[in-house]
């Protein structure tokens, strides 16, 4: 594998393993789309049941944070430890990062049961939409282990260079939920609760799938128990803080906007929650899969990192961000063309239909912007130059929240669906200029003096 990273063309590396890695993201979030799809068309209370979901979303990413957290962290330390020669320390971060995601998933499932009903309300929630969200949440959040060990111990299959594996595994789930959720949802007449079972079930097969397969005697770095490290623990959480950070706070920042929109838009609340619920959907098949393509190109980023290659690097950091951008202009052209098919997939009221294409379309105006920070803040990330990309990523998130709280105050609400266009066009200016200006040039003096 190593001789493979060194020598083999930038560009054919970022396709190996960023396409197969993208397209498992791109199945993840069937996951969460599909069942929104089948809630959102129950005969009966779809639609708040659609917004109960909603409200949800940020609690159940900012669950599987831990799990970016661990699994981003330690596949870094692992990707660095491999191109440094050491595979001593590999084996010691995929041994660390199975204890962690344990012992978090035991915790985080406890915290969250005892603290549900104050956590919806604080998500926006209303009292109508209380038993809908409650009722997946709980039954959600008893899969916590699954989920977490599903997306964290796969990022240790991509880091080892076997993206078609990690795709695999992601694709047995998706496919096992398509296939749950008429059934639990419908036939059993189980309705949101059956959604939130279909899950579970699905994420338990696809973490079945991932151990067994780091199980494999014929991995380059196996998954077997190497005694707890203190040391690894410190560095795979300093490394992971970046990327869990930011999806908690990618989800206050979806919680401000809910809690916005229920603020300030009176008898309406519900209804733009329902709206937002389905632009939420959409921006989610960008995100995720552009966060695929970074994520199996992680290990690209650590490795030529570790082993002082600059050049390599500076054309990974090109290659990656074209192949997010590719893919990303796919989805804003949908977005500002012909959102509507995708809409009318959730919800069936014309009024919400109609409303949801607009805030689509204005919400992802600026969406090609997410492409800069996607290659740049992501693979710094993953060198573990969490004080280079931090500020980038904090940056936009300051510009979205700014504007999140002023527009209202000053602009009809609905021209608070502009956020997110805004935010991508000014972050993605400043994450350029900084990383040209000034990352880079801070990293060639960095690698040329090591070697």
């Amino acid at each position: 594998m190593e001789k493979e990273f060194a020598n083999r063309s930038v560009p054919l590396l970022v396709l190996k393993l960023g396409v197969p890695s993208m397209l498992a993201q791109f199945f993840n979030i069937l996951y969460s789309i599909v069942d929104r799809i089948f809630i959102g068309n129950m005969a009966e209370g779809g639609d708040i049941a659609l917004a109960g979901i909603g409200i949800c979303a940020p609690a159940v990413t900012a669950v599987t944070a831990f799990a970016a957290m661990v699994g981003i962290g330690g596949a870094s330390c692992m990707s660095i430890s491999m191109g440094r020669g050491d595979r001593a320390l590999a084996k010691k971060s995929i041994s660390n990062a199975f204890f962690m995601l344990i012992l978090i998933s035991a915790a985080v499932t406890a915290a969250v049961l005892v603290l549900k009903r104050p956590l919806l309300y604080l998500l926006g929630c209303s009292d109508v939409m209380y038993p809908y969200a409650s009722a997946y949440l709980t039954v959600y959040i008893c899969g916590t282990p699954a989920a977490l060990l599903c997306l964290g111990m796969n990022q240790f299959i991509l880091a080892q260079g076997y993206a078609g594996k990690g795709m695999a595994a992601v694709v047995i789930g998706a496919l096992c939920n398509v296939a749950l959720d008429p059934i639990l949802i419908y036939r059993l007449n189980m309705g949101i609760a059956g959604a939130a079972a279909a899950t579970v079930i699905s994420q338990t097969l696809g973490a079945c799938f991932v151990l067994f397969t780091l199980r494999d005697k014929n991995m380059p770095v196996p998954l077997r128990f190497c005694g707890i490290d203190t040391g690894v623990i410190k560095r795979m959480l300093i490394i992971g803080a970046m990327p869990f950070f930011i999806t908690i706070l990618d989800n206050l920042m979806l919680i401000l906007l809910n809690m916005q929109l229920r603020r300030y838009g009176g008898a309406s609340g519900d209804v733009y929650l329902t709206c937002a619920a389905v632009v939420q959907s959409f921006t989610v098949l960008i995100n995720c899969p552009g966060q695929g393509i970074t994520n199996g190109c992680g290990t690209l980023f650590g490795f030529h990192y570790g082993a002082g290659m600059y050049k390599r690097l500076m054309r990974i950091f090109i290659c990656v961000f074209l192949l997010c951008a590719s893919y990303i202009s796919i989805l804003f052209a949908i977005a500002q063309i012909c959102p509507e098919p995708f809409v009318r997939l959730f919800a069936k009221d014309g009024y919400i239909v109609s409303r949801s294409c607009v805030f689509i379309s204005r919400y992802t105006l600026g969406i090609l912007g997410v492409a800069v920070q996607f290659a740049f803040v992501d693979g710094l990330t993953a060198m573990g130059k969490i004080g280079c990309a931090m500020p980038l990523s904090l940056f936009r998130k300051g510009v979205y929240v700014l504007l999140v709280i002023v527009m209202p105050l000053i602009l009809p609400l609905e021209a608070i669906f502009y956020v997110g266009a805004v935010s991508d066009i000014i972050g993605s200016v400043f994450t350029f200029s900084v990383f040209y200006l000034f990352i880079s040039k801070r990293l060639k003096k960095e690698m040329l003096s090591a070697q």
